[in-house]
């Protein structure tokens, strides 16, 4: 049993329907159930995926922990990573992070301990420069 379909005239009327494409022929990013694009959904698994890495000490961090003796416990570190993830959905790029008495500058974009003190530190000032938000954690 054959059926004709008249409302398709061409191959180009079915392409444009099925393909999403436009008059001028070029191919729409196909959108969800939910309206976002395929596009800002791999965005956003991609920043959720980069949130929930671990952080990474830079070297000048690492040797500011060595040189002032500093350690940081299990539950520091999850703190500091909690800390990461809240300036990150704040849009904060530099920020400073406060855990019980240590404080550490982190890059958020790149997800590095850029440098790192404890209040005990026997500089004579605490003023910390380059940094778009703060987190006490």
């Amino acid at each position: 049993m054959n059926s004709f379909n008249p409302s398709f005239l061409s191959i180009e009327s079915v392409q444009g329907q099925y393909l999403g494409k436009e008059k001028t022929g070029k191919i729409q990013p196909q959108i969800n159930g939910s309206g976002e694009s395929f596009s800002s959904i791999l965005d956003k698994a991609q920043e959720l995926a980069k949130r929930n890495e671990p952080l990474k000490f830079s070297k000048h961090a690492t040797a500011r922990l060595n040189d002032r003796n500093i350690e940081i416990s299990k539950d520091q570190l999850e703190r500091l990573n909690q800390g990461k993830i809240q300036a990150g959905e704040k849009g904060i790029n530099e920020s400073l992070i406060l855990v019980d008495s240590l404080a550490f500058i982190v890059n958020i974009p790149n997800n590095t301990v850029v440098t790192a003190m404890n209040q005990e530190d026997s500089s004579d000032s605490k003023v910390f420069t380059n940094i778009d938000g703060a987190v006490i954690a």
